[in-house]
């Protein structure tokens, strides 16, 4: 009797994980569908990311003069190394039930699979961003640094657990309300503006109030501690200067910011199992 269980709704992420098979199965056919009868393949991981990097650096940088920041390279690649990730893995994830009717409604599996096996597949794709970032980090000066790793490893983590937190939360609500998926898609535009990418912090600073609660809100917007944790663990290192402009607060902010991030998981999984029965009837 143990093994019975309420059609169409699932065991949530302990199901997930003791399913990995069919997690890597899934990663490896959304990998194969997106590279097919592609030349570079998995090579695009690098192209798009150095091509978004290459525009906004001679654009900002050298057109409009916004390079006052000492290694502004390193500085812009970081931090939209951090912001892509983040926006393919919830862009994705949000359609990602949707996307896979066909299976939802044919076969029983936990329908969580759907929404992390495309933070996954972003996970895929960030390794080989973060190669590129280490290395220019490295032409540029820095050297790791235990604090810098710990820094990095806090950031990746802190970006996955945002990502399935809220993927699995708007997937769920996509398949009620398909409107979900383009209100994603208007965020993630300005997603790369609500973060210290582009501009350093005390432009902010200086434009909110350093007491503001809006400033404060904008330091404890969890994905401005990614950011800013992806800034310490790469660009703070490349000269001898930029570690006195990581924000001092910045272990604090991590630790409330993973907290965040753990309590959105436990949000979104609450959701999705609420309505995940009703999946197959909608879609």
């Amino acid at each position: 009797m143990s093994d019975l269980v309420v059609q169409g709704v699932g065991g949530g992420l302990a199901a997930v994980a003791r399913r990995r098979y069919l997690l890597t199965l899934l990663v490896r056919k959304e990998l194969r569908v997106r590279y097919r009868a592609s030349v570079l393949g998995l090579g695009w991981s690098y192209v798009k990311p150095a091509v978004t990097f290459a525009v906004y650096f001679v654009g900002l940088g050298l057109v409009l003069r916004q390079n006052s920041i000492e290694d502004y390279a390193v500085y812009l690649f970081g931090g939209l190394v951090v912001v892509a990730a983040f926006s393919e893995a919830l862009g994705n994830a949000t359609r990602s039930v949707v996307a896979n009717g066909e299976l939802v409604r044919k076969v029983f599996l936990p329908r969580e699979l759907f929404p992390v096996a495309s933070v996954c597949v972003a996970g895929v794709h960030l390794l080989p961003q973060l190669v590129v970032l280490l290395v220019g980090a490295l032409v540029a000066g820095w050297r790791p640094d235990p604090v810098g790793v710990v820094a990095l490893v806090a950031c990746v983590v802190l970006t996955g657990l945002l990502a399935t937190g809220l993927g699995l939360l708007l997937s769920a609500v996509d398949v009620l309300f398909r409107d979900v998926e383009n209100v994603v898609d208007l965020v993630l535009t300005v997603l790369v503006w609500a973060s210290p990418v582009l501009y350093p912090t005390h432009l902010v600073e200086s434009l909110l109030g350093a007491g503001s609660w809006g400033y404060a809100l904008y330091q404890h917007n969890p994905l401005t501690v990614a950011v800013d944790l992806v800034h310490r663990a790469t660009w703070a290192g490349a000269s001898p200067g930029n570690a006195a402009l990581v924000p001092p607060d910045l272990a604090v902010r991590t630790v409330v910011a993973l907290a965040v991030a753990v309590g959105l998981v436990a949000l979104g999984q609450n959701v999705f199992r609420r309505l995940s029965g009703h999946f197959a009837q909608e879609l």
